[in-house]
């Protein structure tokens, strides 16, 4: 728990030193000491879903064309659609973006979470139909009111932010759902929801059975040294092929020049028989593999913009919302001192070719980034391209299995 708690308190400090929130606002007040228990949310109200199929002004309905840069400088470009056929489902939980200031979020979509859903979701939406609750998740305003207290308060996984992910899975279970496989998809504060929902609500009992898989980022799932399965979850292992069904993806990335120090908030695990599980995206079975990755063409991440070096030099214009660089990252499953198991990712960058030699994702910039958060901004970004494949082939494992489509 206490872990739990420290995270979510330095995220808002990181946030806050990279200039998202300012830090001079003062902390929200105290609740009264008798407050009311909050009422549950009502997910047969469509305003209740940033995402779900059919919905009129889904936060999932946006353009995703992509520009191709190419290591020699030529732009091409790839089109994409989603399918509203598609025989799976995907449910999204959104990690630490709610720039509201009270210490829970509301229920009112805001320019920070649909920009997550751009981010991080709606390019799922070509392999499974996406849905995507609001929450009252614990904003970056709350966090501070953590920090402030000196570390009390409410933690990532229990409270009003649990429980409305909790009754958005059960509405769409009992809705929506009707038998199709599901893979549930989330970062940071909505990976710590979604494993506690696997721990409490899936792990060992009959619905486990329609959990294609779980992609669970920027989070630490812990597992017996050298296992697949054990630690935090009993009977759900990590995945190591996309064939492979019912299996976590979960890591949290650094870059190969910025290992993780000693005060590394991902990566390891108190206790010395578990390690922090790391399962790459692009080498499931192990090793180094290319990282298809999908960055905004302005440098915006989940909350934040760096701008960007020119894509390609001479600079051409970038007409697409996205840009994909094949060859320039490369990720590998490692571990180091501080860290016993993280995604290292190397960037490729080549100073005597036309394109880009970097990315964003850094939290901080220069010498003011903090390094125990690695590349958390851009943990999805990072791997999307190798997500969307991967959902695709356990979409076909699933179903060759005998898993419904629908009933």
């Amino acid at each position: 728990m206490f872990t739990r708690l420290f995270i979510g308190a330095a995220l808002f400090a990181a946030l806050s030193h990279a200039g998202t929130v300012s830090a001079q606002t003062p902390p929200p007040a105290q609740p009264p000491a008798e407050a009311a228990p909050p009422k549950p949310n009502d997910y047969a109200d469509p305003k209740s879903w940033l995402c779900r199929p059919g919905q009129a002004g889904s936060a999932c309905d946006v353009d995703h064309t992509t520009t191709v840069v190419a290591a020699d400088g030529t732009l091409t470009k790839e089109t994409w659609k989603a399918n509203p056929n598609a025989p799976i489902d995907c449910f999204y939980v959104y990690p630490t973006v709610s720039t509201d200031p009270t210490p829970n979020s509301d229920m009112t979509a805001d320019p920070a979470e649909t920009n997550v859903i751009k981010q991080q979701f709606a390019r799922l939406a070509s392999q499974c139909r996406p849905y995507a609750p609001l929450y009252r998740q614990i904003t970056l305003a709350g966090l501070r009111r953590v920090l402030a207290g000196g570390g009390g308060g409410t933690s990532l996984v229990s409270g009003v932010q649990y429980d409305d992910v909790r009754d958005a899975f059960n509405y769409y279970l009992q809705h929506d759902n009707r038998g199709r496989g599901f893979v549930l998809v989330a970062h940071s504060q909505g990976s710590f929801i979604l494993a506690e929902l696997i721990r409490k609500e899936i792990d060992g009992k009959p619905i486990q059975s329609r959990m294609v898989s779980a992609i669970l980022l920027g989070t630490v799932i812990a597992v017996p040294k050298g296992k697949d399965v054990g630690g935090s979850f009993q009977h759900v292992p990590l995945c190591r092929a996309a064939s492979q069904t019912g299996c976590v993806i979960t890591f949290a990335s650094f870059r190969s020049t910025i290992p993780p120090p000693a005060n590394t908030l991902f990566g390891k695990v108190p206790d010395p028989g578990m390690e922090a599980a790391c399962t790459n995206p692009a080498a499931l079975g192990g090793g180094a593999g290319e990282l298809h990755a999908y960055l905004d063409k302005s440098g915006r991440t989940i909350t934040a913009t760096t701008p960007t070096k020119p894509w390609v030099v001479p600079e051409q214009p970038i007409e697409t919302p996205w840009v994909s660089v094949p060859g320039l990252l490369t990720g590998k499953c490692t571990s180091n001192e501080n860290a016993s198991g993280y995604l290292e990712v190397t960037v490729n960058g080549n100073p005597s070719d036309p394109r880009v030699d970097d990315i964003v994702g850094d939290i901080g910039a220069g010498a003011t980034v903090l390094a125990n958060w690695g590349l958390h901004l851009v943990d999805v970004n990072l791997v999307m391209g190798n997500l969307v494949d991967i959902v695709g082939q356990e979409s076909k494992a699933y179903l060759s299995k005998g898993g419904s489509k629908s009933k």
